[in-house]
């Protein structure tokens, strides 16, 4: 069995490798050679070529065509209306310009959801603008959030849902963010693996201002090679111009998808998919969620060919990779990856994470406040989100959490007492904290298994 292109040229700039990987069965599908459907995923309608299959035992050449999904606008059903919302109210979220928080849309649920469903499925669904506000990075720097309105949110999950299962399929194995049944904690553990596999050195990416910068026509080149369904694509284009209200002034949205948005993290995915194999075809190893990622190498000119080939990727999506946060570095020196420090010996919280952490207790434990129930439930909150997160059974962080428990006691005392003295540890112990109710970093991790790598 052999494999024609109509365009060969066209396939020799997509996929170099791909023939030579895979062996050809006369009952080849595009869904039995993933790396080359997916290889072409994403690419505009001109780079895409017809696979025409030969067959060795004489039967001649057959097309091997690409189902794509037509009638979704169908599967939206009152059903699917309420699981939407449902799934919106429990992420919680603030309310956008309209200022309907999701109590306010709830006491009219049942008009508000038909309402909405007619509007999708006759294609008169309008997106109002985002709100905009912006959140602390540290270090001066803010990061822009578009807060969609309650109705919108929910408009989102509906499209979401209906588009998830079918790129889910499509999707490469190491790409770990906002899917279902993947986490962070999976992420790490794969570059771990990876590690123990023989992979030294990594390219620790960071692809500048990504949802910023993400050009429309990606995304929906990404879309429409899966949907053939117009009015659902009318509406992913809709939610991407929908525009950014601040301050009472309205700005349209020419490129990028905003972060706030229900559906943003799955069409982040789909733009990135077609880097994915990309790599996956030159044979590199990487870990991605979703626009942070590493690629991990077995030398360290195979790390610099890494980069170049990212760096010609993206520019085809119309990215680039940060210069200034872009790093190539042996394994051992150690490198930062959703929030983790990772290295051959420890996996630990970064000093940005350990700050951050600190940053957030001392907005709790200002000296003229009151040591109340309250404060104390919000400061568990931030232990417990800390430590559940940063504490896996591969994570070491059994010292820096004693080190932090003793910072974290020292800020209580001095909200206690409105000043800091040599003698607080004795006049307000531990175990007094503990009978506030008081939760520690140490009393929330667990030393991890016996045999746990």
């Amino acid at each position: 069995m052999a494999i024609r292109c109509g365009a060969s040229k066209s396939m020799r700039e997509v996929s170099p490798k791909a023939f030579s990987r895979h062996t050809v069965r006369p009952s080849l599908t595009w869904a039995r050679l993933p790396v080359l459907r997916n290889a072409l995923h994403g690419l505009d309608a001109t780079k895409r070529t017809s696979l025409v299959l030969w067959s060795s035992a004489g039967k001649g050449p057959t097309v091997a065509k690409k189902i794509k999904a037509h009638s979704l606008t169908g599967r939206i059903t009152p059903a699917v209306m309420g699981t939407a919302f449902r799934n919106v109210k429990r992420n919680r979220g603030a309310a956008g310009i309209d200022k309907v928080s999701i109590q306010l849309f709830e006491n009219n649920l049942e008009q508000n959801l038909l309402a909405l469903m007619r509007c999708l499925k006759d294609g008169t669904y309008q997106s109002q603008p985002l709100r905009r506000v912006h959140i602390d990075k540290g270090a001066g720097k803010t990061r822009p959030l578009g807060i969609p309105a309650v109705r919108d949110r929910v408009a989102q999950e509906v499209v979401r849902l209906l588009l998830s299962p079918l790129f889910e399929r499509i999707f490469h194995n190491d790409s770990f963010g906002f899917r279902p049944g993947r986490s962070c904690h999976m992420a790490v553990q794969r570059v771990l693996e990876l590690h123990q596999q023989g992979h030294k050195f990594v390219l620790d990416a960071d692809i500048k201002g990504f949802f910023d910068n993400i050009p429309h026509a990606v995304i929906m080149n990404g879309v429409a090679a899966e949907v053939a369904d117009g009015n659902i694509l009318r509406i992913v284009e809709r939610f991407l111009k929908a525009g950014v209200m601040e301050d009472g002034v309205f700005s349209p949205t020419s490129l990028g998808t905003p972060q706030g948005g229900v559906i943003s993290p799955l069409l982040a995915n789909i733009a990135l998919n077609f880097l994915d194999w990309q790599l996956d075809v030159a044979g590199y190893r990487f870990v991605r969620y979703a626009d942070d990622f590493v690629v991990l190498c077995k030398s360290e000119a195979e790390v610099k060919e890494a980069h170049d080939l990212v760096q010609r990727q993206l520019t085809q999506l119309g990215l680039a990779l940060s210069p200034e946060k872009t790093m190539q570095t042996p394994f051992r020196d150690g490198f930062a990856f959703l929030g983790f420090t990772i290295s051959p010996w420890s996996v630990s919280m970064r000093p940005k994470s350990v700050e951050k952490f600190k940053t957030k207790i001392r907005e709790l434990t200002v000296r003229h406040h009151n040591l109340d129930r309250g404060v104390v439930t919000k400061v568990n909150q931030v232990v417990r989100g800390t430590a559940n997160y940063f504490a896996p059974a591969f994570a070491t962080v059994r010292d820096l959490f004693r080190t932090l428990d003793g910072w974290l006691r020292m800020r209580i005392r001095c909200m206690k007492f409105k000043c800091k003295r040599r003698t607080d540890n004795f006049r307000l112990r531990r175990k007094h904290l503990v009978n506030l109710g008081l939760v520690f970093l140490s009393d929330v991790w667990h030393p991890p298994a016996v045999g746990t790598t």
